[in-house]
């Protein structure tokens, strides 16, 4: 990616605006909530900020704190069902309406969303 599609995306506002409307939905998760830190969604949400940030083209924040993403690695901890992954969705796609994006930089986003998030399902049960 690259620094101006970061702030064609609109920036830190954007990503930092995207994700806490995503953990508001989270914090009345009864799947979710309990797949997040209860004593440190400050830190969960800055993570996930930082992420979204790098990848798309803004700061490297996210490797030089905690090196390289390794999302499968990291999300394996989880039981992170099928189910799971609608409810993710669901909260994202909230979020991501929430912000108003021109409609390619939405769709653009949403794909990204929608792959990672199949991508990390680890367990094919309810």
């Amino acid at each position: 990616m690259n620094d101006a599609l970061y702030e064609q995306l609109g920036g830190r506002e954007t990503f930092e605006k995207l994700v806490a409307r995503f953990y508001e939905g989270v914090a009345t998760d009864p799947l979710l909530k309990p797949m997040y830190p209860a004593d440190d969604m400050e830190g969960a949400r800055e993570r996930l900020t930082m992420f979204l940030e790098q990848y798309w083209g803004g700061p490297n924040t996210y490797s030089e704190l905690r090196g390289h993403p390794r999302l499968r690695m990291r999300h394996n901890v989880f039981d992170i069902t099928p189910a799971a992954k609608d409810a993710w969705l669901k909260h994202m796609r909230i979020a991501l309406d929430s912000l108003q994006l021109p409609p390619l930089d939405q769709a653009m986003l949403w794909d990204y969303l929608e792959r990672a998030a199949i991508s990390l399902i680890n367990n094919m049960g309810h």
